[in-house]
């Protein structure tokens, strides 16, 4: 199929050069896209981290990406996550969203998780929160351990990946206890134990950022070609 064709989602949020370099190194066809029909005919897509679940969303919503990358998914479509993309895969988050805008939790729950929530996209179980600490700093800047779980050190996205590696990374919130434990191929542990690496079917997320980890981001990026081009669209 020569190089597969992978699209970064662009929701209008910051600079993506970084990610498209890193999957053109690792021998992708490459490009960003607000338009959903290439979305939708994409080999694969990417969604990156930046900016906030609200922000995010509210554009995706807008724009009609978010319904391009939900059919892509539902036609089969690989579709990686990094950072925030990996947390708008999940039912809801609260980064960012204006205090009148809860649409789906009751009162108590907002309460509990610092609400009020917007809806993510659903393909996965679980919220995303803000991490908390009266002892480390937040955000969560830097390089950090990466523990495997048993489906982690068996998915073709970890290939070659080292258990314990030091990943980077840089974010405030991670996805809740409320994640079906399915869905983890790895965790990490600032503040508390998040997951960092999720897999749903054709669907995977990074909390971290493969395109800022070295030899070991760019191996999952290479990976992650691989798992574009096995399934051919």
């Amino acid at each position: 199929m020569g190089e597969p064709k992978i699209v970064v989602v662009d929701y209008h949020k910051g600079n993506l050069s970084s990610v498209v370099r890193g999957l053109a190194r690792a021998g992708a066809a490459a490009c960003t896209s607000d338009d959903p029909e290439q979305i939708r005919n994409a080999d694969g897509l990417v969604i990156p981290g930046v900016g906030a679940f609200y922000d995010a969303i509210a554009f995706m919503r807008q724009s009609g990406e978010e319904v391009a990358v939900l059919d892509a998914v539902a036609a089969g479509t690989p579709l990686l996550g990094i950072c925030l993309g990996l947390q708008l895969f999940f039912e809801r988050g609260n980064e960012g969203v204006p205090a009148n805008e809860d649409a789906d939790a009751d009162d108590d729950a907002s309460e509990q998780a610092g609400g009020p929530w917007v809806d993510g996209l659903g393909i996965m179980r679980g919220s995303c929160t803000h991490l908390e600490s009266s002892r480390l700093k937040v955000p969560h800047v830097g390089w950090d351990q990466v523990r495997m779980t048993p489906a982690g050190a068996a998915d073709p996205l970890l290939a070659g990946f080292a258990e314990g590696a030091n990943m980077y990374f840089t974010h405030s919130y991670a996805v809740a206890d409320d994640v079906d434990a399915a869905d983890v191929l790895a965790r990490t542990h600032y503040t508390r134990s998040f997951p960092c690496i999720v897999r749903h079917g054709n669907v995977w997320g990074c909390q971290f950022h493969p395109e800022k980890s070295s030899a070991l981001g760019q191996r999952i990026l290479k990976n992650f070609v691989s798992i574009v081009e096995g399934a051919g669209r």
